[in-house]
């Protein structure tokens, strides 16, 4: 989930507890305040600080002025081979390749378990919002470069890495002498386990009260469960797990329709919480009838012009497909 959708998600969950409510009419907003901060903690503290301090063994720097996949296939190969050789985990961080102040060059980096091998493909040149610059394409070859061992996905088979800051993956040897690898190793680790949400709560308690406490665990807890729907997972019960739980694959954080749905319906929940508490409401309705007329009848409607909208361009992408999102292949050869 984006940012805004963590805070309103914080927000509501502060809205379902009477005592939040009955301050915010008195004029104090603490509770509804807690719960959107701690909404957004998690993702705040990995993107903001402790990917920073994250090391790493590897790092691939490839040169913006030459199209060769190969030495960057011939780098996560090696952090693979290497982890598998000396039982020990490998960091590997992917760097960008920044062409101008709005310029980056993209390159994908796929791993296929079947033929044992990871591929490297320049893809277009594109701007910082990641649109693609026509004709820019290189025709260059694949890279390829062989693993000595199995390997096992948890996320994406493919990563495009083009702007900002590239990603990191962990090369994770197993007993079973495959390598694990762990995409963002530093995202949704312990930053997102009900446990640390539970210690963050107690310091609330300590700093205001058991309410205060209830409302940040509730925030804390919304935000790791929306993110439980996704397909990288979090670290559940830190410091209990070491790994982070597989997500259930229903949606990716970036896509606008489970964001703006979310955020449409957690705006429901917060207006009715704030109309059950309302000693004499101008207007009476019933829950179902709020999410009937506020919620399903607009969302419906929506999804329908949404589907209309892009008939032409799934039915492009299904006559081309790009099936490498999914443990597919499209790389060639």
């Amino acid at each position: 989930m984006k940012g805004i959708a963590h805070f309103v998600s914080g927000v509501m969950a502060a809205s379902f507890c009477p005592w939040a409510v009955r301050a915010a009419m008195e004029g104090n907003p603490l509770y509804f305040i807690l719960g959107g901060a701690f909404g957004l903690l998690p993702d705040t503290v990995d993107f903001k600080f402790y990917r920073f301090f994250f090391r790493h063994d590897i790092y691939v720097d490839p040169d913006p002025l030459k199209h060769d996949p190969q030495p960057i296939a011939d780098a996560l190969a090696e952090a693979v081979n290497r982890a598998h050789r000396e039982r020990r985990p490998v960091r590997i961080k992917l760097n960008t390749m920044k062409l101008g102040a709005d310029l980056w060059q993209q390159y994908v980096v796929r791993f296929d378990p079947a033929k044992g091998e990871v591929l490297v493909k320049f893809g277009p040149v594109v701007n910082t919002g990641q649109v693609p610059v026509p004709g820019s394409a290189p025709e260059g070859a694949v890279g390829h470069a062989k693993l000595e061992c199995p390997v096992v996905q948890t996320y994406d088979a493919t990563t495009r890495v083009d702007i900002f800051d590239g990603p990191t993956f962990t090369m994770q040897p197993d007993e079973q002498g495959r390598v694990i690898l762990h995409f963002l190793p530093w995202h949704r680790n312990w930053s997102h386990s009900f446990l640390v949400g539970a210690v963050l709560a107690l310091g609330g308690w300590a700093i205001w009260s058991w309410q205060a406490a209830v409302v940040i665990f509730l925030g804390f807890s919304a935000h790791v469960l929306e993110d439980q729907l996704g397909f990288m997972g979090s670290n559940l019960f830190f410091p209990l797990t070491r790994q982070r739980f597989q997500g259930l694959h229903v949606m990716r954080s970036g896509d606008a329709v489970p964001n703006f749905t979310t955020v449409w319906f957690a705006c429901l929940l917060i207006f009715w919480n704030l109309y059950r508490f309302m000693p004499e409401p101008l207007y009476h309705f019933t829950f179902l009838r709020l999410m009937l007329y506020g919620g399903v009848i607009p969302l419906g409607l929506f999804g329908l012009l949404h589907v209309l909208l892009t008939l032409g361009e799934r039915k492009e992408k299904a006559a081309a497909v790009e099936l490498a999102d999914e443990f597919g292949d499209n790389m060639g050869s």
